[in-house]
């Protein structure tokens, strides 16, 4: 229980962690070996497992013992960081939110998503992660996340016990290079049989939506790439390795920084963007400028 952990005693095996010897951490903790020795000997009693082993000269943490250090690189990292909030000194972060990005969001609305947070008159840093979105969810279920975006609908809400909170859904456009978008436009969508297209890996929302619409109109296209990250698949479509599709508000960032243009519309092909938090109320100001910023450009 935390409210039994003496972070005294967590404090000492927190250098003696990260000096490897009990002799080393004395001299920087200014205090006795005996003493330390007998500090680590009580977290260990409270913890109920070993944190250390003898090697040689050396202590070399335990399996135990190596998530013990984890935890306490945090601990400690936060509390040097809330002394320097509180201070007012320059490194004070304000508050700290750390967000989820499944690895298909177009990070550039993302990017658009997360904007709001910094726009408050409270100082704020944002940690972000990518990844799959079914190891961010267990982030989230473990509160080491904050909130987590995707672009699908999760599957494991009710097994984890987290909320979902709809921000809209975002219409999907078709992508090319200038003169190749110009051409497409003429008699879209046939126009798009046999071409070249940058595609998610199947599996994917978008991918299944796009393979529907092909399979509904009776159109074939030519997959060059697969690809799991939306950020690699950009850049193949700037390169003119295939057209891309990408969320039609996308649009002006797609032009001014990839020279990719839109095409048109998938007719009837909508994304859901859903934020996923481990609470159902929200109350940090910048989260919710957050949400309310995602609900309003996925619905103009």
């Amino acid at each position: 229980m935390l409210d039994r952990l003496n972070f005294h005693h967590l404090r000492y095996f927190h250098v003696v962690a990260h000096e490897g010897s009990i002799a080393r951490a004395s001299r920087l903790l200014h205090t006795s070996p005996p003493s330390i020795s007998v500090q680590l000997r009580q977290l260990e009693q409270q913890i109920g497992a070993q944190l250390f082993t003898k090697q040689g000269r050396s202590l070399v943490l335990t399996a135990v013992g190596e998530t013990v250090r984890d935890y306490a690189d945090q601990i400690f990292a936060l509390g040097g960081e809330m002394m320097a909030t509180v201070r007012g000194a320059p490194g004070g972060r304000g508050t700290l939110l750390r967000f989820g990005v499944a690895d298909s969001v177009a990070k550039e609305l993302a990017a658009r998503l997360l904007g709001p947070a910094f726009e408050t008159d409270r100082p704020c840093r944002a940690i972000v992660r990518e990844g799959p979105a079914d190891r961010l969810l267990a982030e989230l279920a473990l509160h080491r996340l904050d909130v987590v975006l995707l672009d699908e609908p999760p599957t494991a809400l009710a097994r984890l016990k987290l909320f979902q909170h709809p921000l809209g859904e975002a219409a999907v456009g078709v992508f090319g290079k200038d003169a190749q978008a110009r051409q497409l436009r003429r008699g879209f969508p046939e126009s798009l049989a046999g071409a070249a297209f940058v595609l998610p890996v199947p599996g994917n929302l978008l991918r299944a939506a796009f393979d529907g619409f092909c399979r509904s109109v009776g159109l074939a296209v030519a997959v060059v790439a697969e690809v799991e990250d939306s950020s690699l698949a950009k850049t193949l479509a700037r390169e003119g390795r295939g057209l891309l599709l990408a969320p039609t508000a996308l649009a002006p960032v797609l032009e001014q920084h990839y020279g990719l243009h839109r095409i048109a519309d998938l007719p009837d092909v909508r994304i859901p963007y859903i934020a996923c938090t481990a609470w159902r109320r929200i109350d940090s100001p910048q989260l919710q400028r957050v949400l309310a910023a995602g609900r309003d450009l996925l619905t103009r």
